[in-house]
């Protein structure tokens, strides 16, 4: 099968043929019909994650993918050959990617079955980012008339996490600096927005002088939003390695790590399919333009790039 491979450290990605690979005890095989390409996937292909994770080259990019069940292993019962599913490719090593035909993933973890009315391209768009933002949005717990900053707005975490709060009754401020940027928030159901290459103290506390309830921090330093939290607030953020690395004891500090649960994967695709939310699918690659991809990717985006491979 056609993949998108890093052979070894310090290389390039490169399209390449592998084998087919055979789904093990509790797994399925899928054909992945369209991916999306994550700050993960960027970081791997840079061998940034030498030495913090197990590479088994040639490691196959790729972690968010769509597509249909064509295989199971031993052991499962909970799908069948011709399901719609999506997720997030979830091993404790990396070599088995998304970036290719066919993908095997454990039934436990990183899957669930997409609904007849969601695209492949969609669903491919949803995993990761829609995990981390729906884990983001339980651990702020956000209440009806609740004031939410959430920072990274425009990324694909924090497009869904805006549509949660927004769901649940938040007033809503988004960072967003260009035109484009402040048009797509509002559109998301924004309802301030202040400028993330600005101090942002100063603009948000214009809005709310006693600062945000809740701050959902998915980009940036924690320390620009320190100085907008509430006393007694929440700050939930993606980009701590524990929250002792905010050390205060005016507000709630909350770290994130995103689990892709069936569970999660599941409500995030109902809540898709009942158009509680959406997913910004920006433009879509051929899998032999992968590398292009990356790149405008490092550019920044206003929603997901995602690699079809029907």
């Amino acid at each position: 099968m056609k993949v998108v491979v890093l052979n070894d450290f310090d290389q390039a990605p490169q399209i390449a043929d592998v084998e087919i690979p055979e789904p093990a005890e509790g797994e399925i095989r899928v054909k992945v019909h369209a991916a999306s390409i994550n700050g993960f996937d960027l970081s791997v292909a840079a061998s940034r994650l030498q030495g913090m994770m197990e590479h088994r080259f040639p490691v196959v990019l790729g972690k968010d993918f769509a597509g249909v069940v064509d295989s199971l292993g031993g052991g499962v019962t909970d799908y069948a050959v011709g399901d719609r599913v999506f997720g997030v490719v979830t091993k404790n090593y990396l070599g088995d990617g998304s970036f290719g035909e066919y993908v095997t993933v454990p039934t436990a973890v990183g899957v669930a079955k997409l609904p007849d009315g969601v695209e492949f391209a969609e669903g491919a768009g949803l995993g990761l980012a829609g995990t981390a933002a729906l884990d983001a949005f339980d651990a702020a717990a956000i209440k009806d008339g609740a004031t939410v900053l959430v920072v990274g707005a425009t990324g694909g975490v924090g497009q869904q996490a805006l549509q949660l709060a927004k769901n649940a009754g938040a007033t809503v401020i988004a960072t967003a600096s260009s035109a484009e940027e402040i048009s797509l928030v509002k559109d998301l159901g924004a309802t301030h927005t202040v400028d993330y290459a600005q101090d942002l103290a100063p603009q948000v506390q214009a809005i709310v002088p006693a600062g945000a309830d809740v701050v959902l921090h998915f980009a940036g330093s924690p320390d620009t939003v320190v100085p907008v939290v509430k006393n007694g607030g929440t700050l939930v953020s993606t980009m701590l390695r524990s929250a002792d690395d905010v050390a205060t004891e005016d507000f709630q500090v909350v770290s994130i790590y995103a689990n892709p649960a069936p569970e999660t994967l599941k409500r995030i695709a109902g809540g898709h399919a009942e158009q509680a939310t959406s997913v910004t699918v920006q433009k879509v690659y051929d899998l032999d333009q992968t590398t292009q991809a990356f790149a405008d990717f490092s550019a920044g985006t206003l929603g997901k790039l995602v690699i079809s491979i029907a």
